[in-house]
């Protein structure tokens, strides 16, 4: 893959293909404290209320992440930057990147949650949002069943319409495809939705 920069947008971009330009906006896969239950060296994966490997694209420049201290002084790391990845990061890759960043810490006594969470700065996907979206659906009683009933669908969709060898339009959905829950209310189906950003397409 090379890097370039966007001559339409406000940031960086991957090339993926000559016409596949994948928005950079770098985070840390890895970020959280030490669990309180670890009788060996603090482990990150799987995560956990601690954080960990969250793989969490939205956690970026801005944001603010809260996490349960579980530990005398939290033991705070971070790691496995990328420079982009699709929500769900489903065939186990982002596009890996070195990267430095500069963190603030607070400790916010007298409150208790039971996991992370965040508040982003701005809009979740600013440098996607402007060409609408193309979206597939898995439905079935198993969350798991019904991603990957969506990712497949997704990945069939990506191969044929932009003639790309299905492990090639995987990857792409790996790095750029989010998948969401679209619907719980209705038992005992769920509906798993990938979302492609078409602003990815010249």
């Amino acid at each position: 893959m090379r890097t370039s920069r966007s001559s339409t947008s406000n940031g960086d971009y991957v090339l993926f293909k000559d016409d596949v330009a994948i928005p950079i906006d770098p985070f840390f896969g890895t970020m959280g404290v030490s669990p309180a239950d670890t009788t060996e060296k603090p482990v990150i994966m799987p995560p956990g209320p601690f954080g960990g490997n969250m793989d969490t694209r939205h956690i970026t420049k801005g944001a603010r992440l809260y996490l349960p201290v579980q530990v005398p002084g939290a033991l705070f790391s971070c790691g496995d930057a990328h420079a982009a990845q699709g929500d769900g990061e489903v065939c186990v890759t982002g596009i890996e990147s070195p990267m430095y960043a500069a963190l603030r810490f607070n400790l916010i006594k007298g409150r208790s949650i039971p996991a992370p969470q965040f508040v982003t700065p701005g809009p979740l996907t600013p440098k996607s949002e402007g060409a609408g979206w193309y979206a597939t659906m898995g439905i079935g009683p198993d969350l798991m069943q019904a991603t990957k009933d969506s990712m497949r669908a997704m990945v069939e969709h990506v191969s044929t319409t932009y003639h790309m060898e299905p492990v090639e339009a995987y990857v792409l959905a790996s790095l750029a495809v989010d998948l969401k829950i679209s619907e719980v209310v209705d038992q005992p189906n769920w509906i798993v939705s990938s979302y492609l950003p078409l602003a990815l397409f010249r």
